[in-house]
């Protein structure tokens, strides 16, 4: 599996690490889009992403029923002990966050050709979702009381301890939008796994409605990045030198992958940060008939 996600950023980057553009057939004089594979290398790239992107499904697949065989049939299997159920568990959570990554591929390359999917989405389910998709990874426990969470109030506390501060209107939380969530649950789990992972202590979640629009911030008290590299840090696999006095090692790939999202939404994403002191991100997605 690793050859393959090494051969898929072969395909996806060119070699100074800009996303390149797929799905654009360049057009001859004549106005007619050329048919020989020779003139649209880009096609052939595309037609290789989603075959490499066909293989990696099909063996998430075979471990995700394997695992479930196992975990649900115990009498063709054989018993279990309790720490045998839990790394299954762990094993299937994170095939299925596997799939998941498989499906931001996706839907990453249809953003490159424009292409939405507008559907009902309420703000619960989309915040919910993706923290415990992230938790999973980190500490299932926590995981699962997200899940069972009842109401705002009893995510709060449980996000609290972890140094995770949610700030949302209840009115807010229980709306329903026409957006795109796939695009929304990628951006959305780009940068709240950053700020956790670049932090000291603490991250700041807000989210809130104005002019038209769904404002989402993401703020963490890590050690900030200089305004010399608030522009550098969108550009894919950035790093800052390691001899700076910021030891941020850039936001990588995930910062240039929403801001394409972004961009397919009609959104945008600003950077207020410096140098000791953390960073947020304030993204601004505007929401259709508001």
């Amino acid at each position: 599996m690793k050859k393959l996600l090494d051969k898929l950023h072969m395909l996806v980057f060119n070699n100074s690490g800009d996303l390149l553009e797929f799905g654009k057939r360049a057009k001859q004089d004549d106005g007619n889009y050329p048919l020989s594979k020779k003139e649209n290398p880009m096609g052939q790239n595309r037609i290789k992403i989603d075959l490499l992107i066909h293989d990696l499904k099909v063996p998430l697949a075979v471990i995700e029923a394997g695992v479930t065989s196992m975990l649900n049939r115990r009498e063709k299997y054989g018993a279990l002990t309790d720490k045998q159920i839990k790394v299954l568990q762990r094993v299937l959570r994170n095939t299925k966050v596997t799939q998941n990554l498989v499906g931001d591929a996706l839907e990453l390359s249809r953003s490159r050709q424009g292409i939405m999917n507008l559907a009902s989405v309420q703000i619960c389910n989309l915040f919910e979702d993706e923290l415990i998709e992230i938790f999973d990874l980190a500490n299932s426990n926590i995981s699962e009381r997200i899940r069972g969470s009842q109401n705002l109030e009893g995510l709060k506390a449980v996000l609290q301890p972890e140094g995770l501060h949610l700030d949302i209107e209840d009115s807010l939380w229980g709306e329903n939008f026409r957006l795109d969530e796939g695009k929304l649950k990628q951006i959305l789990r780009n940068l709240l796994s950053n700020a956790l992972k670049y932090r000291r202590s603490s991250v700041e979640l807000r989210a809130f409605l104005e002019e038209g629009a769904l404002f989402i911030c993401v703020k963490d008290d890590g050690e900030g990045i200089p305004t010399a590299y608030h522009r550098k840090i969108f550009d894919c696999y950035f790093q800052l030198d390691p001899s700076d006095t910021c030891s941020v090692r850039g936001h990588g790939l995930g910062l240039a992958g929403v801001m394409i999202l972004l961009e397919d939404m009609g959104g945008k994403m600003t950077l207020s940060s410096d140098e000791g002191q953390g960073a947020e991100f304030i993204v601004r997605i505007p929401i259709p008939g508001q």
